[in-house]
């Protein structure tokens, strides 16, 4: 567990580098792990393979008593790897250019901090020594092997050259073959989510959960569960699929993604970028913190035979409309399912949210489904009287959605609803 250093690096660039990473967009809002983070680079520079305890870090760190069992509680292996995870983050995204990688192997309290490759500039020079005994059979070895040296590298060569021709050719008959045109009311609803500056942010549900996969685990209940751990890197096989569908849709547009999950989605991001929430607030718990639906909102039924259950309310329920909408009992197979649809103003007006939501994980796929098929997006269009990019505006949309085997079969637009703002 000792930490390792490249040449070159002092105590204060490491420090320095720690504390621009609990600056940075991945980690400031998580008060917990940048306190982790800094204990763990104070050890691991001023005690350098001294190794840590689970013990110390719960107690010393994480606040946990004195009776704390790491084998029992496996708070601090999950704060750690949800270090690693936004460490990850940051030198993917914000750190791509940092000359200095800070690392928490797996397996390890110690963190590493090393150059990165090609920033050789912190380095002093090294000055490589031949032996002289070895000088005269190196030179001699040198001038027997320099043919054979010489033609395996022409082959290489060409077999870069043939490989590359190869690779071109592969690329322009992709290229060929996704430039297909895209349909024009695909061009109207995507419009802002595919000329922004920037792509937009993909956030996906990864609701709190405790118990264990092993044993069975449930929604967490602030009431009831707060000395438990809680789980929150579990989500819906709809979600997964969900994202693929986005994804070859954007495709479409030659336009990538930015996927995120939930959890560890901040305020900061939802200011500045254009956003797809797939998933209801009671799993995307990101949709809690910002404006979100007014007129299709979801909410769990505090009273009746389906107490507990999460549904749709309609808040201004139009004539013959029923004032909620719910799906399949939770302890029975899953055959209905209601979803909604919404276009909302961003925190930044410049920006656009749209919400992708169902009561289950099937209601979810059936509504980012919805919105990457033609026929239905041109359904969508036509009840909101919309004829080109600028005429859209925010909606709200609700769905019901058949459901079979886990697959959803059918979905029929039940209400629309223009917010006008």
């Amino acid at each position: 567990m000792a930490v390792t250093h490249s040449i070159g690096l002092g105590k204060d660039q490491c420090f320095h580098q720690i504390e621009k990473l609990t600056n940075s967009h991945s980690l400031h809002s998580s008060e917990s792990l940048c306190k982790l983070l800094r204990y763990l680079a104070e050890h691991s520079l001023d005690h350098p393979g001294l190794a840590l305890k689970e013990y110390q870090i719960a107690t010393e760190v994480l606040g946990r008593p004195v009776g704390f069992d790491p084998q029992s509680d496996s708070t601090v292996r999950v704060q750690a790897g949800r270090l690693r995870v936004k460490l990850t983050e940051y030198y993917a995204h914000e750190g791509v250019d940092d000359p200095i990688i800070v690392d928490l192997p797996k397996g390890s309290y110690a963190l590493t901090f090393h150059l990165r490759p090609g920033k050789a500039a912190l380095q002093p020079p090294q000055t490589i020594v031949l032996e002289p005994a070895l000088r005269p059979q190196r030179a001699l070895r040198s001038g027997r092997n320099w043919a054979v040296a010489t033609a395996i590298l022409s082959i290489f060569l060409v077999l870069s050259l043939i490989t590359t021709a190869v690779l071109l050719s592969d690329r322009s008959r992709i290229q060929t073959a996704t430039s297909q045109p895209v349909p024009d009311s695909f061009q109207i609803f995507w419009s802002h989510f595919v000329t922004a500056s920037q792509q937009p942010w993909v956030i996906f549900s990864n609701g709190r959960f405790v118990g264990r996969p092993e044993t069975g685990m449930r929604y967490f209940n602030s009431s009831s569960d707060s000395g438990s751990f809680v789980l929150d890197h579990y989500t819906g096989v709809g979600e997964v699929l969900a994202i693929h569908q986005l994804d070859h849709l954007f495709g479409l547009f030659n336009r990538p993604l930015r996927v995120k999950r939930g959890a560890l989605f901040s305020l900061d991001d939802a200011k500045n970028n254009d956003l797809i929430f797939v998933g209801s607030p009671s799993e995307n718990l990101t949709l809690l913190d910002i404006p979100g639906t007014r007129e299709f909102i979801f909410q769990r039924l505090d009273s009746g035979p389906r107490k507990g259950d999460l549904a749709v309310i309609n808040v201004h329920p139009q004539p013959g409309e029923s004032a909620s909408f719910i799906g399949t009992p939770a302890n029975q197979p899953t055959v209905e399912d209601y979803a909604v649809v919404s276009l909302l103003p961003g925190l930044d007006p410049s920006h656009s949210i749209l919400i992708l939501a169902g009561n289950t994980t099937f209601g979810t796929q059936a509504a980012v489904e919805y919105v990457c098929r033609e026929d239905s997006v041109k359904e969508l269009l036509q009840r909101l009287k919309v004829r080109k990019a600028g005429d859209l505006k925010p909606f709200e949309a609700l769905l019901h959605v058949n459901i079979a085997h886990g697959v959803p079969v059918t979905t029929e637009l039940t209400s629309v609803r223009n917010r006008g703002n």
